[in-house]
């Protein structure tokens, strides 16, 4: 069911955007999407969360533009819907009250816990604008430069940001 997202990067800036991007589990359903798009039975299972939640916070997603409808199959003389991502990067931050970046680092905090083995750095440094310019461009190719191993192998997440303290 492999659809390429519409856009490589979308900066999500509209109040829409914002709102869908303000509680937890959508971050959790964008993630959990995948590569191949996803049914609300797949995400409702993956998720451990019940198909009218499901379903409910799809509808945010689809109606913010983050989110499309793909192709369908026919199981069990029914149709299911599949859902796929309209990007493959999501960008938020500028002008945002901070509510999208507490939902997605939320459902981070919630993963980290359950690996033993999980590597979580924080530091605080005095960086030229230019430094933390460099040190983002960096991280960010480091980052996307990665090419996914075979699907038999374990997801990780890679969490990466360079911020301004005030």
């Amino acid at each position: 069911m492999t659809s390429a997202p519409r856009y490589e990067t979308l900066d999500a800036t509209s109040p829409a955007q914002m709102r869908a991007f303000a509680h937890p589990t959508r971050h959790r359903i964008l993630r959990d999407i995948g590569p191949d798009g996803a049914t609300i039975s797949q995400l409702a299972h993956r998720l451990g969360i019940n198909k009218g939640n499901v379903a409910h916070h799809l509808g945010v997603l689809v109606e913010a533009g983050l989110v499309g409808k793909g192709a369908t199959r026919t199981v069990r003389g029914g149709t299911e819907q599949y859902f796929v991502k309209t990007a493959r990067i999501y960008r938020f931050g500028a002008g945002e009250s901070g509510e999208a970046t507490k939902a997605m680092l939320a459902t981070v905090a919630d993963e980290i816990p359950a690996d033993d083995e999980h590597l979580l750095l924080h530091r605080v440094i005095r960086l030229t604008a230019r430094q933390a310019s460099a040190l983002g461009e960096h991280l960010e190719s480091v980052v996307h430069g990665l090419s996914p191993a075979n699907p038999r192998e374990a997801e990780h997440g890679v969490l990466v940001s360079v911020y301004r303290r005030s």
